[in-house]
């Protein structure tokens, strides 16, 4: 179930931290210097961290707690498109086993809270938090209604990798109509990826679910070379692995 409300921040906000570097690899995630620093209780925290090891960003630390998790852009690319693969095959079952009423109201909910998240044309706090819950409840419904239990598992293997779930937002505050545009084209592919799910067309859902994986390693490597990804960056440098 996606966080809510202050745990959703605290998530967002850890992950930009790790994914910019002011959080670096081995880096300790402790409860209460975090909790100050976001200036909110404990509790959002630990949901926080629990969500963190769950995405592959965060390891359990040497006498309890957490610590930032090591990981390449190489990772995190290869990850992403796996997952397209994966996701492309989840959507084309769905396409071939036909949509029910039930989850036709589910998907159109999402896409209607993602239009609803990006109308205003500011992507702040509410509206990342508002995209990632609805992002999460769309891919989710698909990778259900699939029907293919490994499928399904090898999708949640996926997404414990890092910045590897579709769920895995991270706010950029220096190009943040750069960004609203970006997410503003990945929701219209939502869009017409449920309007093929619906007309029974499997092989053009499959594509267009992969070509939607593709956008977003497109959209990180246009965070690392705007050089908002120092973090990233670093650990390029610090494993000597090609971006």
């Amino acid at each position: 179930m996606p966080l809510t409300g202050q745990a959703a921040r605290a998530l967002t906000e850890l992950r930009a931290r790790i994914f910019t570097g002011r959080l670096r690899a081995g880096d300790r995630l402790a409860e209460i210097p975090l909790a100050e620093a976001l200036g909110m209780s404990r509790t959002p925290i630990r949901l926080a961290l629990s969500a963190l090891q769950s995405e592959g960003l965060a390891v359990p630390a040497p006498g309890g707690g957490f610590a930032v998790r090591a990981f390449t852009v190489r990772e995190v690319d290869d990850a992403v498109a796996l997952r397209g693969q994966l996701e492309g095959m989840a959507a084309r079952l769905v396409a071939e086993h036909g949509v029910s009423r039930g989850l036709s109201r589910r998907l159109h909910e999402a896409l209607d809270q993602g239009d609803a998240a990006l109308a205003r044309g500011v992507l702040d706090e509410e509206a990342l938090d508002a995209y990632g819950a609805m992002n999460t409840a769309l891919h989710a419904a698909i990778a259900e209604a699939a029907g293919n239990a490994p499928l399904s598992r090898a999708i949640a293997a996926v997404e414990a990798l890092p910045f590897a779930s579709a769920s895995a937002l991270v706010p950029s505050p220096g190009s943040a109509p750069q960004r609203h545009r970006l997410l503003t084209f990945a929701h219209q592919q939502h869009h017409l990826l449920v309007e093929a799910l619906e007309a029974g067309q499997g092989t053009r859902a499959e594509a267009l679910a992969r070509e939607h994986a593709d956008n977003a390693r497109r959209n990180l490597r246009l965070i690392l070379d705007s050089g908002e990804a120092e973090g990233l960056a670093a650990l390029i440098a610090l494993n000597d692995v090609p971006a």
